[in-house]
């Protein structure tokens, strides 16, 4: 059991920026990563969509032989982990916009959030908020059409630095110190946010509290690997191989990438 695979899935390659976390803090786990493009993004399907993306990609992972599930996205997170947890006898990591540090750290009482209309929209998000920001002002913003550029392989075109700063300039104006990333997809942005943003807006984003939150349920459960076997990584994609490959260029670990129908 020890020796198996850590699962991971998303509604395309951004999770992969959870991926690369998990395997830089924990070398020595086996991964498997489902990146289902061909549905991406979750975030403008409707809840029963995203549940049913998720049941889907949860029985594909435990069919390999997953030992634990990590859903590397916002929105399936807030809509689906629940039913997850209670459908399946599997432990599952979820990821949800990290709005209280932002709340607890920001000075200027201004924090802005950029997400995927799912993710907003969801009770667990509001509970969240509700829970953090009472005292301070928010500002939300949908990133409409940021992951469809991303996963047709337009990360750096100019349609993205347009959609970048129609989302972030009106919260500058606002005064904003902290912006939170509410989707897997947007860590890849952070060099052209932060050229947009300044140094006076910190960003943060979930990736780094997930791998620490997938270390510390593996150790509770005892089912950390503690062999010093080469660790094994499959990712699969079910749309445009190219485009998941082209993400990990600068992966210096071992690694497959496979077109695979799901």
């Amino acid at each position: 059991m020890k020796t198996q695979s850590i699962g991971i899935f998303d509604s395309g390659i951004g999770g992969t920026s959870i991926w690369k976390e998990i395997t830089s803090l924990l070398p020595h786990e086996n991964t498997i990563y489902l990146a289902d493009s061909k549905n991406a993004p979750y975030g403008e399907k409707s809840a029963e969509k995203i549940i049913e993306f998720s049941i889907k990609n949860t029985e594909l992972l435990i069919e390999k032989g997953c030992k634990l599930i990590v859903v590397a996205c916002n929105t399936a997170t807030t809509n689906a982990i629940e039913i997850l947890r209670n459908k399946y006898d599997i432990q599952f990591i979820g990821i949800e916009p990290a709005i209280k540090p932002a709340a607890l750290k920001t000075i200027t009482n201004s924090i802005g959030i950029l997400a995927t209309k799912g993710t907003l929209s969801s009770s667990l998000f509001s509970e969240t908020s509700e829970r953090f920001t009472s005292e301070i002002k928010v500002i939300e913003q949908e990133g409409k059409g940021i992951v469809a550029l991303i996963e047709s392989g337009r990360l750096a075109s100019d349609e993205m630095t347009l959609l970048l700063h129609k989302y972030l300039n009106p919260m500058l104006k606002e005064q904003i110190d902290y912006l939170v990333l509410g989707c897997t997809h947007y860590p890849y942005l952070i060099p052209q946010i932060k050229k947009i943003v300044g140094e006076n807006v910190k960003i943060i984003d979930s990736g780094l509290a997930v791998a620490k939150q997938t270390n510390a349920i593996l150790e509770k459960y005892d089912l950390k690997n503690l062999t010093s076997d080469i660790s094994k990584h499959q990712l699969y994609i079910n749309k445009d191989k190219e485009v998941l490959e082209n993400i990990l260029k600068d992966v210096s670990i071992d690694y497959a990438v496979n077109k695979l129908e799901f």
